[in-house]
């Protein structure tokens, strides 16, 4: 028989209660801490977001509030592809700025690249011609650092002088397309490839599959192509100062020295050197586009599919 006491039904009751508001209580103070939290994310996105527009700003003021007189300044780096640093829209932005900026006395494009995507490549040429006929007072150079190769010439030659240190790097123009073959890897291993197509050369370039030499006479007649519109480019910016030598054209690069026997380079300098002793106002002002955090964010949203893409057709440029 239990002895224990036994509760009465208001008891009972009384205890639900009890048990019932500290459970409501506990609700309301889990929801409060959420709706603060909540706010506190929200106010914490907002000062980003008003900091981020801030620094935009400030940089934007930096220009318009910069002295009368500079020599502009805007770099190219790396490689040049459309999703890079040195794309054609960042760099054809800066040159624009810098070009109708009131104070520019000159521009200096300081390159230092391998080289990149001819359709990149060729947007800023075609865009620093235009430049130089729209703004005829202004004086537009090309100043070499490490390397100025393939699509990195492409743009230097655009430019009415090239300078160039002892050094550098420079040439290399030609067009490469390049690849590999796993045809021979894959009988060893006993891997059958299963690759069906609508159009007869829809596997161009195919890695698992025999190099057809249709295929190659194609691709071939496409290098040679783009190759003679460098040429073209090259020929028409520096006229006389190449020296006769097709070994300019052959896709092999020189030191500077070299590069400037050759007629590649007209002097030697760096951009400092160039403002203060060909420009004449030593004071630089740099225009070059930079990324910010919105535009990192965006690119890479979309930046895996296009490099696996890229990567499976293969490289191809002006490199």
């Amino acid at each position: 028989m239990d002895d224990r006491p036994q509760e009465s039904s208001g008891d009972l009751y009384w205890h639900r209660r009890v048990l019932e508001d500290l459970a409501n209580a506990s609700i309301k103070e889990q929801r409060a801490a959420r709706r603060w939290g909540i706010f506190f994310k929200i106010l914490f996105a907002l000062y980003l977001i008003v900091g981020l527009l801030a620094w935009v700003g400030l940089s934007q003021q930096d220009l318009s509030l910069s002295s009368d007189s500079h020599t502009a300044v805007v770099e190219l780096n790396g490689v040049i592809s459309h999703e890079s640093a040195s794309s054609a829209d960042k760099v054809v932005k800066g040159l624009r700025d810098a070009f109708k900026h009131k104070g520019t006395k000159a521009v200096v494009v300081r390159i230092n690249s391998p080289g990149g995507s001819p359709v990149q490549s060729a947007y800023i040429h075609d865009e620093m011609l235009r430049l130089r006929k729209k703004y005829p007072k202004i004086p537009l150079y090309a100043v070499v650092s490490d390397i100025c190769a393939s699509g990195g010439y492409y743009v230097a030659s655009a430019a009415e002088k090239i300078y160039a240190n002892e050094s550098s790097l420079v040439g290399s123009i030609g067009v490469l397309m390049n690849g590999f073959g796993f045809v021979d890897a894959m009988k060893e291993l006993g891997i059958e490839r299963r690759l069906l197509t609508a159009g007869e050369h829809k596997g161009l370039m195919d890695p698992f599959s025999p190099l057809k030499e249709t295929d190659k006479a194609h691709v071939q007649s496409l290098l040679d192509g783009l190759h003679t519109q460098f040429i073209k480019a090259v020929k028409a910016g520096r006229g006389d100062r190449l020296k006769a030598d097709e070994r300019i054209f052959s896709g092999l690069y020189w030191s500077g020295l070299e590069a400037k026997e050759l007629g590649l380079v007209d002097e030697f300098g760096s951009t400092s050197s160039v403002a203060r002793e060909v420009v004449g106002e030593e004071e630089t002002l740099n225009f070059t586009r930079k990324e910010d955090l919105l535009e990192r964010f965006a690119k890479r949203m979309g930046a895996g599919m296009s490099e696996a893409l890229l990567q499976a057709a293969g490289g191809f440029g002006l490199r």
